[in-house]
């Protein structure tokens, strides 16, 4: 981390200008001081070159502030300014001075349009503008620290803004407020905790490293020779990873060469549930931690803040294509790992073992242990990171909002029979059904989803609906299945009924358009059915034809439906 070098540096800047009645942009300098030293390994002021400030201005800022093209004035100001402080300070000489001032002098012209250059955007960078940040205040993300807040205990990096200061209003999608999260009970998370591999492996390399008597390296590292025979003995992967990560959660203190192993060192499953809670939060805070080695791309391991602080943003699973996208603009000038299309699939594999993301076929996700870790990471770097309410202490309505927001399967679940074990079936049906009045197929299809579930003992629930026009087919077909007294639907309430289903599962067509056209090869309606459809009086009948028109593997059926979807939507017209 840059930010004792930088804090002092900006201090002796800020007085020179003082003294030379000189007016220093502080944070564009600090900015400057804080890339060099993350990014260029500068861990002085001396070490400084003409060719740090190019690379700092045409390749760093490019990728990594999120800032408009006129903005590259005032940087480069600041450059200028902290040259003339390091003549000044005695740090450079005047032959080196000049040298600095020649190149910066190449650098203004060309710098506008490296920052307005897409393809030289970084990941979080991409992932941003193409979340709508483009229109934000100029932002960064940085290892260093909020203005004015230095490091956080946990050594998180924190969002810095250019320009911006605590009292103001900035509306990038990575300084936003942060959305109220569903989170897992603390002991399941507790319990998955227990089980990630690297946390599990930290525990095993120091236990391997006590039991020996092993000491690691005069800087502590760990010898190259017991990481070998750690690996082979223990199966640990990467062990300097879990080294470096049990000495960030002082299980083990390290002093030179020397080792110990604290007093509070037990094993993982011995562990009570708020001490494992503890020590997964400092691991999520270490894995985000950009500059850690823990992927085995650099590029990639500077983006893992805002790759998470995005999956939490969106509270959904993102494609995996989508996150490679970002990551050729991102590496466009050659990953660091060469132009391996595995790349990103190790990376994601890596994570999984971290324990913070879960990969389902082709999308990713927070884990729901991962999503509570990073929420503490949030709160104790001082951020606002609300709870959602519980959907159980509602009422229908809350519920199928939760339901139709798309949450994790395992957590729908859990809220599906927290909710009903506060109600009697009858009360659930009841609820249930008078809160989809009028409402779209998704919510009522969440309902009777929910209602299925329900035995007879919410006949008498139910059955009031046989008089509503739009839930009389399902409160048919559910007093039907369960062999209770129902009348007979009409041709078009069973025509009704059909497109009614179809547009309850357009939804999940987006995400996994392979799955509904398998499930459409089994269960499709006929042929002659669909050429009725389109005298449906449903307000998604045209969408439900397009769709069986683009996913029917029966070419002449699938014909039929587009040609349905046409007649519906002249109808509509007339």
């Amino acid at each position: 981390m840059s930010i004792e070098w930088v804090n002092g540096a900006i201090e002796e800047i800020r007085a020179w200008g003082r003294s030379k009645n000189v007016a220093v942009d502080a944070d564009e300098v600090r900015l400057l001081c804080d890339y060099a030293s993350d990014y260029l390994d500068v861990s002085e002021l001396a070490d400084f070159t003409p060719g740090t400030f190019e690379q700092l201005l045409l390749d760093i800022y490019p990728r990594k502030v999120i800032a408009p093209p006129e903005s590259a004035a005032e940087t480069v100001a600041a450059a200028r300014t902290l040259v003339d402080f390091l003549l000044d300070s005695g740090e450079i000489g005047t032959k080196m001075a000049a040298r600095m001032r020649a190149k910066i002098d190449e650098i203004a012209p060309e710098m506008p349009g490296a920052l307005a250059d897409t393809s030289k955007f970084g990941m979080a960078k991409s992932i941003f503008g193409a979340m709508g940040a483009d229109e934000a205040d100029p932002t960064a993300l940085d290892a260093a620290g909020a203005p004015g807040s230095g490091e956080d205990p946990l050594g998180v990096p924190l969002h810095r803004l250019r320009g911006v200061t605590a009292d103001d209003d900035c509306e990038c999608p990575g300084c936003s407020p942060l959305p109220a999260v569903r989170l897992a009970p603390p002991e399941e998370v507790a319990r998955a905790a227990r089980e990630v591999g690297l946390l599990r492996d930290a525990h095993h390399v120091v236990g391997w490293m006590r039991d020996g008597g092993r000491t690691p390296t005069v800087r502590g590292a760990l010898r190259v020779r017991d990481a070998a025979r750690i690996t082979k003995e223990l199966g640990v992967a990467a062990p300097a990873t879990a080294w470096h990560l049990a000495v960030a959660l002082g299980l083990v203190e390290v002093s030179g060469a020397a080792m110990t192993v604290t007093r509070a060192f037990r094993p993982l499953p011995s562990r009570e549930d708020h001490d494992v809670l503890d020590l997964w939060a400092r691991t999520v805070a270490f894995v985000t931690d950009g500059p850690a080695d823990i992927t085995g791309s650099a590029e990639f391991d500077h983006e893992l803040y805002a790759v998470h602080d995005m999956l939490y943003r969106l509270q959904a699973p993102m494609a995996v294509g989508a996150l490679r996208e970002h990551l050729d603009e991102a590496w466009a000038g050659g990953r660091p790992g060469g132009d391996d299309p595995g790349e990103l699939d190790a990376a994601l594999e890596v994570l999984a073992h971290c324990g913070t993301v879960e990969r389902d076929e082709d999308t990713v996700r927070l884990t729901p242990h991962g999503l509570w870790g990073l929420r503490e990471t949030f709160t104790r770097m001082g951020m606002p990171a609300p709870v959602a309410p519980d959907p159980a202490e509602g009422d229908a309505t809350g519920l199928i909002d939760a339901l139709v927001g798309g949450i994790p399967a395992q957590q729908a679940e859990r809220d599906i029979a927290a909710w009903l074990a506060r109600r009697s079936p009858q009360e659930a049906a009841g609820e249930l059904l008078g809160g989809v009045r009028a409402q779209a197929a998704a919510r009522r299809g969440v309902a009777v989803t929910i209602i299925d579930r329900l035995g007879p003992d919410a006949e008498a629930a139910v059955r009031p609906f046989l008089d509503d026009a739009e839930l009389r087919p399902h409160a048919v077909h559910w007093l039907a299945a369960r062999d209770l007294p129902a009348p007979a639907l009409t041709h078009e309430e069973a025509l009704w009924a059909s497109v009614d289903t179809l547009a309850v599962a357009m939804p999940a067509t987006e995400d996994d358009h392979e799955r509904f056209a398998g499930t459409l090869a089994l269960a499709a309606p006929p042929a002659h059915v669909i050429e009725e459809m389109w005298q449906v009086d449903h307000p998604d009948v045209a969408e439900v034809l397009d769709l069986l028109g683009r996913h029917l593997a029966d070419r002449e059926v699938a014909k039929a439906a587009r040609k349905a979807a046409f007649k519906a939507r002249s109808r509509g017209i007339h």
